[in-house]
C-alpha cells in the first residue's frame, strides 16, 4: 500500500473511537486496511488511537479487555473533537477510521471538509455489528467518508439502495466483514458442556424483560446441573458501552431467590476466549452470534420477548437460529441455514482471508490519487438546516464545520488545569452513569404510582 506523502517513511494511520466495541471495530479494522496487498512489499505502518471524550469513553479495564488490537497503548489519548480535528490538521495521517455513533461521524466530515486540508487522510467508517435499527438515519450521518464499509453482502445492498433512494453517492459503500472474526472451528470436548449467554447492554432494555432472562438461565443451570452455564456481560457496573445499561445484570443477580446455583457464573473477558470454550451461544440479538457461527459454534437466538425490531432478532428471520428456552430446555439445537449464513459476512466457508481485500485495494487507490477533494456529505446546511447543525453543536461545532468560539482549550493551559478538567470530568460521567442506573429508574416507578 503505497503512502501519499514523503513526510515520513511509515504509512500513518488514526482510529477515533467513543466506545469499547467501537474501538475494538476501529482498531482491528485499520490493521486490515493498512495490511500488505498479496504479493507487496511490506510497509511500516503507525497506527493511533483516539478516543472521543464522552459518557461512553472506555475505561482501561475495558481497553484491556478488548484484547490486542495492534496499537501501543502510548499511542491511545482522549480528545474532544476539536482535539481530533486538530491532530488530522498537524499530524499528517493517510487514513482515519471514524468509528463512532452516526452523528459523530457527521461532525467529523464536516470539521475536516472545514479545515480545507492540501492534503487530506482518506476517510473509512462502518458499523460495529449487526445493523439492525435507524438504518436510512445512520447511513445518511455516515455519507461522505470515502469508505462506508459493509459487514456482509446482505449489508451492502441495504447500504447502497438507501443511498441510492435519495440521490446519494453509493460508490463508497464497500462489502467487507467483522474484522474480529476469527479462532478455531468449534470441536466439542469430552466432558465439556457450556452454555454461554451474550447479554447486550440495552436488548432488552426494561427491568422485567432483564429478570425474566436471567431467571430462565438460571431455571436451565438448575434442569442441567451438569451444564456449565455462563452470562458473559460486556461492562461493569458504573461503566458504559456503545448503549446505556440502566439494569446490569449484576444487581438483579443479588435478588435471585435461593441464590444462583453452583453450575452459574458471571463471566468477563474477551470474547473470543470465551467462545474457545462454549458448546451453544444462545443470545437476543448480540454481534456475539455472528462471531459463533463464524467458527460454526451451535447458536441460538431467542423469542421468548418476540421476534421484534426493537430487539433486534429480526434481523435473524430465515435464519434457523430462532428458538426459545423451552425448546433449549428440553435439549434443542438450531441448525443455521446455509443460504442464510452466505449473506450476512461470517465466512464460515473459509474466505474470510479474503474479505478485506476489496476495501483494501481501494484504500490504495484512494491514497494513490494525492489529494482527494474535501468531504461532501448528504446532509448540508442547504438540504437540513433543522436537523445538521444541532448535530455540529453537540461537537461544539458550528453549522460551517468550523469549531465554536471557545470550544478548544488554549495548549497553554497547563498541567495543573487539565488535571483538574480530568477530575471534573470523571465526576460528572460518574454522576451521570449513577443517575442512568440508580436515580432513573426510581424517577420513572414513582412516575407510574
Amino acid at each position: 500500500m503505497p503512502r501519499r506523502t514523503e513526510k515520513t517513511t511509515a504509512l500513518r494511520a488514526a482510529v477515533i473511537a467513543d466506545s469499547d466495541t467501537r474501538w475494538k471495530w476501529g482498531a482491528l479494522t485499520a490493521r486490515r486496511l493498512t495490511a500488505p496487498e498479496p504479493g507487496a512489499p511490506a510497509q511500516r505502518v503507525e497506527i493511533s488511537g483516539l478516543l472521543l471524550r464522552g459518557r461512553a469513553t472506555p475505561t482501561p479495564r475495558q481497553l484491556a479487555e478488548v484484547g490486542d488490537v495492534g496499537i501501543d497503548a502510548d499511542r491511545v489519548r482522549e480528545v474532544t473533537a476539536v482535539e481530533f480535528l486538530h491532530a488530522v490538521r498537524d499530524e499528517g495521517y493517510d487514513v482515519v477510521v471514524l468509528a463512532l455513533v452516526g452523528g459523530a461521524v457527521q461532525a467529523m466530515l464536516h470539521g475536516i471538509a472545514a479545515l480545507r486540508l492540501p492534503v487530506r487522510p482518506v476517510l473509512v467508517t462502518g458499523y460495529v455489528g449487526v445493523v439492525y435499527e435507524k438504518l436510512t438515519d445512520g447511513l445518511l450521518l455516515r455519507n461522505g467518508a470515502d469508505v462506508v464499509l459493509a459487514n456482509s453482502r446482505h449489508d451492502a445492498e441495504r447500504f447502497r439502495a438507501v443511498y441510492e433512494g435519495v440521490g446519494a453517492d453509493a460508490s463508497a459503500v464497500t462489502e467487507a466483514a467483522l474484522p474480529f472474526l476469527g479462532g478455531d472451528p468449534y470441536r466439542p470436548e469430552p466432558g465439556r458442556d457450556t452454555l454461554v449467554f451474550a447479554a447486550q447492554p440495552s436488548v432488552p432494555e426494561n427491568r422485567a424483560d432483564r429478570t425474566y432472562l436471567l431467571r430462565r438461565l438460571v431455571e436451565h443451570a438448575r434442569l442441567h446441573p451438569g451444564r456449565e452455564v455462563l452470562l458473559k456481560l460486556r461492562s461493569k457496573p458504573g461503566e458504559h458501552t456503545t448503549h446505556i445499561e440502566e439494569h446490569p445484570y449484576q444487581r438483579l443477580a443479588e435478588r435471585v431467590p435461593g441464590g444462583l446455583p453452583p453450575n452459574f457464573r458471571l463471566v468477563y473477558g474477551h470474547m473470543g476466549e470465551v467462545l474457545d470454550r462454549t458448546d451453544l451461544l444462545v443470545t437476543v440479538s448480540s454481534t456475539a452470534a455472528l462471531e459463533s457461527l463464524h467458527r460454526r459454534i451451535p447458536t441460538a437466538v431467542l423469542t421468548d420477548l418476540g421476534v421484534r425490531e426493537a430487539l433486534g432478532n429480526h434481523h435473524f428471520t430465515g435464519s434457523g437460529l430462532l428458538t426459545s428456552f423451552d425448546h433449549l430446555d428440553a435439549g434443542a439445537r438450531p441448525r443455521p441455514d446455509p443460504t442464510w449464513l452466505a449473506g450476512q459476512g461470517v465466512a464460515a466457508d473459509g474466505s474470510y482471508a479474503t474479505a478485506y481485500d476489496t476495501a483494501r485495494a481501494r484504500v490504495t487507490a484512494l491514497l494513490a490519487r494525492g489529494r482527494l477533494p474535501d468531504p461532501a456529505p448528504y446532509y448540508t446546511p442547504a438540504t437540513a438546516s433543522g436537523y445538521l447543525p444541532g448535530i455540529l453543536a453537540r461537537h461544539h461545532l458550528g453549522p460551517d464545520g468550523h469549531p465554536l468560539p471557545g470550544a478548544a482549550a488554549p495548549r497553554e493551559a497547563g498541567r495543573v488545569r487539565t488535571a483538574v478538567r480530568e477530575a471534573v470530568r470523571d465526576a460528572a460521567r460518574g454522576a451521570y452513569r449513577h443517575g442512568v442506573q440508580r436515580v432513573a429508574p426510581v424517577v420513572r416507578r414513582m412516575g407510574e404510582l
